[in-house]
């Protein structure tokens, strides 16, 4: 794949000086483009010529000076930084390694063979940016890792590709660190293109949606929108076609120019879309033009519509937009890969505009795909895991057919005709398999994982070429196989109609040529629901797979299954809750989805064939994980690649994994490799695979939770277990969630609120997840309108359902209550569609804590569900709290000691090894990974109760004296904005502090229209020494806690009796 954007390659390549890029060209043919000589080349061994070819290329045509002359800049077998390994070759700036040169004779025809080997050697040179393999034949220059590269056919090198050589690896820029450069401007720009072009088209789709609703009202909103999007994957075709070629150039301009020729010169009127469904009738069926002739594409998108061909569109706005998207490049500009960005952004907000049309609240449907863990996944995800899926079978299946490619470079004199017919037999064998292996993505989305299987596919028949070519010393013609790909080896599924169309159309951007038909993908790529066969459960989106691709199911199955399947809570489930219990044996009334994605893998594969997802690692550790990590133990887990807390997906708040996966009976060892709190682009991907990857047992797997932990902290763990009882087994101790209101706008008020006053039995004190502090609480300065189910009526026992007697009764007691509900009643009545309005009444809470609400009022230990740093408090005030929260509270045990135990330094070291933490570090306290902490068997310990005690009242002095100071500063300046930075205002200096006071004034008076005066001198001055007196006393008070704290800590390792040996090894974890 190309290193580079088009557009920014183009501005270097024009930059070139003509005259020295023609003179190095010239020795660059007399040399490689020499017939004899590229038959010696091909008959030398690699340490024959190796040293030669440095000369030959580096040095005679890209200007190298090669050891031992003076101010050498390339030199052979440079040795690692660590190790007795040694690089073929290296080109230097100054003493360091810039690029490392890894050579392979010309019977190495793969030189993706070679990567990993070479990529070894480059991470062993700090600094060192580029990697250089070749056979002497073809040559390979990457930039940073093995994702993307360049590939010269140095036999058959053209001048135009020998520009592109010369800029990437001559030594006038190469030692610039140009090729750097022109690629971190490409990544720049490509973000830039994906900005401005998605705006544009959103911005197109949105406007032509609004007016086609105007002009077509007999339709229905949804119906008209998945007709807008059509229209829209139809001119995104014909932009990206004429502008490389397959149809006449600025064609849409054209339609465009001669329509406002017509109206305004000759006063002939017709519509534009007129003009526009002729021209898309041409794609369809083809047309001989004049001018130009347009080829019949057809594959479906172009056919008939009988909708999209009758209705109405507004001239104005089909002239604005299709004016503005033709000023693009898709040539140069719009690669396929800002297409797959552009796709997926297109996605989900598909998603939230249906939700819109079919009346699901706003805030609830928003970025509905990535709540439903639908992202786009990275390419040298999807890379990796076709490489190791479908690449693995092709790596068998060539073994099996005892392809060797030493055979293919041996010189044809004097070979038999039969040995050339055996081996050209074996290559059409290769290929007739290839055409018939099938792969599937069962939840496809914009089509990301079938794109790269499909340009997987495409190198292998090249491959196949090659060695054709080599085999009968003939040029090699590369076989039009893009259309079989499509036909025989590509599958996908996805529930989401807009899906299926938009990854069809990224295929055939991706394959179509010019005056060649689009291949109908409609037998292959299909809209329906992966896990539900019965139409009774899933209506028309029901998907049998036998029934939908019978030709495959006849040859037992699927040979692969890729993907990155959906992560939806189980709560989102429930109306297909039933039908997963019967269906699936992983079923647990609490699994997320992608669970089941992974049985109906095995379900839908053949025997011996591959499974590989990238999906959240929540299983690894759960309670509903466990039925799901004991039936694929039944099976050949060949590697697990955990990404603990790494950002994989842009948002996304689950930790993820790649597991690969075979239908076969279980290996004794599994490979796995852990990412943790790493920042991958900053790595390279395919070498730090290799230096990670450790041994576990299957057997391990098949008797624990998938912790993946390093032995001395697992002895440290199972010590923990053995001094207590897990929290979840003491009795009288109880766990409990907050209140789920469904939609907080309506519930919860600010103190100040009238109805406060006037209904003061239904107001109570709340607390959210981030006003919970470590030992401390904030004022959240709200109130929860406690309105449970059947309110007024909710003490009458008979009432079951929705109650109209209820609302009545809401009405003439509460009038005012029931005036501020109804303001709200569109968004409390799309809550929870299958349970507001039904089991209970609009107004009500949708979780009020019917059973336990009573335990707010005791005494209890309080936490946030998701927080970025560890903490629990004492509430002894009856606060209630919200559902992003949870609380303890017992009669058994001593809340104040256990919430020493749970602020430890122990605990949150015990809970980083066996609970949850998203892919950005923060804490998922849940009540079954709460439950798993270890209660010590001890009698109270009374020091350590006063120096939690201790620990309660510093905690609280500081947090009155943080807000006392802050309370000054508002009284001051006025009723501020403060940033993280002013709340934390004793960690910053004095000039911070200013300097961010100073930002957030500014900020108040510009809003508030009020004049904003900047301190003066003396004025600073007497802040200055306010502030340092104030820091100080604060700093003296954080002394006294960080002291208390470690005494705390200190005494919890007595409990538990670690070594010091353990608890340097807790210290470590938790710093």
């Amino acid at each position: 794949m190309s290193l580079f954007q088009n557009s920014v390659l183009n501005k270097y390549l024009k930059g070139l000086e003509s005259e020295k890029v023609n003179q190095a060209y010239e020795r660059f043919t007399s040399h490689f483009h020499n017939p004899t000589i590229q038959e010696n080349i091909r008959n030398s061994k690699e340490e024959q010529y190796q040293g030669e070819f440095l000369i030959d290329l580096f040095v005679n045509v890209l200007g190298y000076i090669k050891n031992p002359t003076p101010d050498f800049n390339l030199t052979t077998e440079l040795k690692n930084i660590k190790g007795s390994k040694k690089t073929d070759g290296a080109i230097l700036k100054g003493e360091k390694a810039l690029a490392v040169i890894e050579l392979k004779g010309t019977n190495t025809t793969d030189l993706s063979k070679v990567e990993t080997q070479a990529f070894g050697y480059k991470n062993n040179q700090p600094g060192c940016n580029y990697v250089i393999t070749s056979n002497f034949e073809k040559l390979r220059f990457y930039i940073d890792n093995a994702v993307d590269f360049e590939e010269f056919n140095l036999f058959q090198l053209s001048k135009e590709r020998f520009d592109m050589l010369w800029l990437c690896l001559s030594s006038d820029y190469l030692l610039k660190d140009i090729p750097k450069k022109i690629k971190d401007e490409s990544l720049t720009q490509e973000e830039n293109v994906t900005k401005k072009l998605y705006k544009d088209y959103a911005s197109f789709r949105n406007e032509i949606f609004d007016a086609i609703q105007k002009e077509n009202p007999e339709y229905d909103k949804l119906t008209l929108f998945k007709k807008t999007q059509k229209l829209l994957d139809r001119f995104l075709f014909i932009f990206f076609a004429e502008d490389r070629l397959l149809l006449p150039p600025n064609s849409i301009r054209s339609i465009v120019n001669q329509w406002t020729d017509l109206r305004d010169k000759y006063d002939e009127y017709f519509p534009l879309y007129n003009r526009f469904k002729k021209y898309f009738g041409y794609m369809n069926t083809g047309h001989k033009g004049q001018q130009h002739d347009i080829f019949a594409y057809n594959g479906g998108l172009f056919a008939p519509d009988e909708i999209l061909d009758n209705i109405k569109i507004n001239d104005d706005l089909l002239y604005k937009h299709t004016v503005n998207l033709s000023t693009y490049d898709f040539e140069s500009e719009v690669s396929v890969n800002i297409l797959g960005h552009i796709f997926e952004h297109s996605l989900n907000d598909i998603d939230e505009i249906q939700a819109e049309i079919q009346g699901v609240a706003t805030e609830q449907s928003k970025t509905k795909r990535k709540k439903d863990g639908v992202f786009y996944t990275p390419k040298y995800i999807t890379k990796y895991i076709v490489d190791n899926t479908v690449g693995k079978l092709c790596e068998e299946k060539k073994t099996k057919l005892d392809i060797q490619e030493a055979e293919y470079e041996k010189e044809r004199k004097g070979r038999q005709k039969e040995t050339l017919k055996k081996l050209s037999q074996k290559l059409e064998d290769y290929r007739k398999w290839l055409l018939q292996i099938t792969i599937c993505d069962p939840a496809c989305g914009s089509g990301a994982f079938l794109n790269q299987a499909l340009e997987f596919l495409i190198a292998e028949h090249q491959y196949i070429d090659e060695l054709q070519a080599k085999l009968f010393g003939d040029a090699m013609v590369l076989s039009e196989v893009e259309n079989a790909i499509l036909e025989n080896n590509i599958y996908g599924v996805d529930i989401n109609e807009e899906s299926v169309e938009i990854a069809k159309l990224s295929l055939w951007l991706r394959t179509a040529q010019k005056g060649r038909k689009l291949t109908s993908l409609n037998n292959n790529i299909k809209c329906g629901n992966s896990l539900i066969d019965e139409p009774t459960v899933a209506g028309d989106k029901a998907f049998n797979w036998k029934n939908e691709f019978p030709e495959v199911f006849a040859k037992g199955g699927f040979d692969v299954v890729i993907g990155n399947p959906p992560y939806v809570q189980h709560r989102r489930l429930m109306e297909y809750s039933s039908h997963f219990k019967n269906q699936f044996s992983v079923y647990t009334g609490t699994s997320d989805l992608s669970v089941y994605f992974y049985e109906q893998a095995i379900n839908i594969l053949k025997d011996d064939g591959f499974l590989a997802y990238i999906n959240t690692n929540k299983f690894f550790n759960t309670e509903y994980g466990l039925p799901l990590r004991n039936y694929l133990t039944n099976y050949q887990i060949n590697t697990i690649i955990n990404f603990e807390q790494v950002s994989i997906f842009k948002d996304a708040l689950v930790s993820s994994t790649i597991n690969l996966i075979r239908k076969s009976n279980p290996l004794s060892i599994v490979n796995y490799v852990e990412f943790n709190k790493e920042k991958l682009a900053d790595l390279d991907f395919q070498n730090e695979l290799i230096s990670r990857k450790r041994e576990i047992t299957n057997n391990y797997l098949k008797k624990n939770s998938w912790l993946f932990t390093d032995p001395k902290i697992s002895l440290i763990i199972k010590k923990i277990k053995g001094k207590g009882k897990a929290i979840g087994d003491i009795e009288d101790l109880e766990i409990k969630r907050g209140i789920t209101t469904g939609y907080d706008d309506a519930f919860l008020i600010e103190k100040s609120h009238l109805l406060n006053t006037t209904h003061p039995e239904i107001s109570k004190s709340i607390l959210r997840g981030k006003d919970i502090k470590r030992y401390e609480l904030a004022e959240s300065g709200l109130s929860l309108l406690f309105i449970p189910w059947h309110f007024p009526l909710h003490l009458d026992e008979s009432i079951s359902g929705a109650s109209q007697d209820a609302e009545e009764s809401l009405k003439i007691k509460y009038p005012q209550l029931y005036e501020h509900l109804i303001k709200h009643k569109d968004k409390l009545s799309n809550r929870n569609k299958s349970e507001t309005g039904k089991r209970y009444e609009w107004y009500a809470l949708q979780r009020c804590a019917a059973s336990y609400y009573e335990l707010f009022d005791k005494p209890k230990i309080v936490w946030g569900l998701i927080t970025g740093n560890w903490g629990f408090s004492l509430d002894e005030s009856g606060n209630f709290l919200t559902s992003s929260s949870f609380f303890l509270t017992s009669n058994n045990i001593n809340l104040k000691l256990l919430l020493g135990l749970l602020n430890s330094k122990l605990y949150k070291f015990y809970f980083k090894n066996v609970g949850e933490q998203t892919a950005g570090g923060a804490y998922v306290l849940k009540k079954t990974s709460v439950e798993k902490f270890i209660y010590p068997s001890i009698k109270e310990n009374n020091l350590l109760l006063e120096n939690i005690n201790e620990m309660r009242i510093l905690s609280n002095n500081l947090n009155k004296y943080e807000a006392n100071f802050l309370m000054l500063v508002k009284s001051k300046f006025g009723d501020l904005k403060l940033t993280t930075k002013l709340r934390s205002w004793h960690q910053l200096d004095f000039n911070l502090f200013l300097k961010d006071l100073e930002k957030v004034r500014k900020k108040y008076a510009k809003e508030n229209e009020t004049e904003y005066k900047k301190l003066s001198l003396s004025e600073e001055a007497e802040w200055m020494q306010y502030f340092n007196e104030q820091k100080q006393k604060a700093e003296e008070l954080k002394a006294e806690i960080d002291k208390t704290d470690k005494e705390i800590d200190q005494m919890v390792y007595e409990l538990y009796g670690l070594t010091e040996e353990e608890i340097a090894i807790v210290e470590e974890a938790t710093k």
